[in-house]
């Protein structure tokens, strides 16, 4: 048994997996500090309070709300987990798209600007086609190829300069993020698409429900009533499944991967390495446009079009989606989840107890950089395993020369 579980603790994706889980578990660490600490320094705030906040930091997700005798009361909150499937979407298509990229070598920080193009081509088609003529559901899967359509090209921008001026992605990612975030708000301030019909929304866009197009709840809503669930979790975790099939299955992901660790390796060995990194630009984008059409062509949320002063999280946060997942396909769907649970939880501390939900931010921040320290932790974790191996496999010593033995004579 003892083996068994040396063996499985040798192989490296254990040690990537402990790598995360020691990240997060720091960062929830923090969080209590953070929480015990701010408790301590507010008199608003009571003992009874500070015990909540941290019991809210570790299973907030599973908080129903206050008794009437103010205490926390726990069991199965439909809504809050439905909610959480919801937040993950967008970050499982982001955090794809940033994994991706990363598989090839490529460091994708343009999700965000990706993410806006997706969402611009998304809300277009969605509202622009009449759905008197055309039917709902065909206008939404047109709306959603056309999100993805969009962030792809946008994606190719920095990739071609990468492939052909090798110029690094990364510049080139920032400068296309502050280009997507300047054309979006331009497209839409001369669209039609601005919510006119309530005044206090003139800087909104229509919810595609306006259009009577929405994302199916595949039965969701049943299991999770109350929450804004809905069929697009379940596209996100296809795709996931097939980006790992994808990566790992085919002899495209094996280029691309080739391409990733030695570029010039690939080349000579007949890979056209300039092709696989336009194209792993191209799937990255695309699943981030994919992502924000999953997220608006919901029926529930409206997009703020002023977008210029800033860029969306959701982009960013694609970064420590990825990082936790160490790049794993499969692993960013339970990444993106836990992320959204944080978002979730943040909320509960807003509402059931005196501290703001800022305080989740501080855990993110703290997961965030321990997941790029993540290569150290896993060597960390391997040094003491090889410190060990070291250790067993020395030569024995005699006893009174302490010397090596060597043939029952002294070397």
């Amino acid at each position: 048994m003892k083996e068994t579980l040396l063996t499985i603790y040798e192989k490296d994706a254990t040690k990537k997996v402990l790598a995360s889980l020691i990240s997060i578990l720091v960062g929830l660490f923090v969080g209590t500090i953070v929480v015990v600490v701010v408790g301590l320094t507010k008199d608003t705030i009571t003992g009874k309070g500070i015990w909540d906040g941290v019991r809210l930091i570790f299973a907030g997700i599973l908080s129903t709300g206050r008794d009437a005798a103010g205490n926390l009361t726990w069991g199965y909150n439909a809504q809050s987990l439905g909610n959480m499937l919801f937040r993950a979407t967008p970050l499982v298509m982001t955090g794809l798209s940033v994994a991706v990229a990363y598989k090839t070598g490529l460091f994708n920080i343009g999700a965000p600007g990706q993410y806006l193009m997706g969402t611009m081509a998304s809300l277009m088609i969605a509202l622009g086609i009449p759905s008197e003529t055309v039917p709902a559901g065909l206008i939404w899967v047109l709306a959603f190829l056309g999100g993805c359509l969009a962030g792809a090209l946008w994606g190719c921008i920095p990739g071609v300069l990468k492939a052909f001026l090798n110029i690094n992605e990364v510049l080139a990612c920032i400068m296309t993020n502050w280009l997507a975030a300047n054309l979006v708000t331009w497209a839409f301030d001369i669209s039609n698409f601005k919510n006119v019909v309530e005044n206090t929304k003139a800087g909104y866009i229509y919810k595609t429900t306006f259009n009577g197009v929405a994302t199916p709840k595949l039965g969701l809503d049943k299991i999770f009533p109350g929450s804004q669930v809905n069929g697009g979790i379940l596209i996100a975790i296809v795709i996931a499944i097939a980006m790992y099939i994808l990566i790992n299955k085919t002899t495209l992901g094996y280029q691309l991967k080739a391409c990733g660790s030695n570029r010039h390796a690939a080349r000579y060995a007949g890979i056209n390495d300039k092709r696989n990194i336009v194209l792993s630009m191209a799937i990255a984008g695309g699943l981030a446009g994919g992502g924000a059409a999953l997220y608006w062509l919901s029926g529930n949320t409206e997009f703020y079009w002023s977008t210029y002063q800033s860029l969306p999280a959701t982009g960013f946060n694609g970064i420590p989606v990825a990082l936790l997942a160490v790049s794993n396909p499969i692993g960013v769907i339970f990444t993106a989840t836990f992320m959204a649970m944080l978002d979730i939880v943040g909320q509960q501390l807003t509402g059931y107890t005196a501290y703001n939900e800022y305080i989740t931010d501080v855990i993110i921040a703290v997961i965030v950089y321990l997941s790029a320290f993540s290569l150290l932790i896993r060597m960390m974790l391997t040094g003491k395993q090889k410190a060990g191996a070291v250790n067993a496999n020395a030569e024995p010593k005699d006893a009174q020369s302490d010397k090596p033995q060597k043939g029952g004579q002294e070397a």
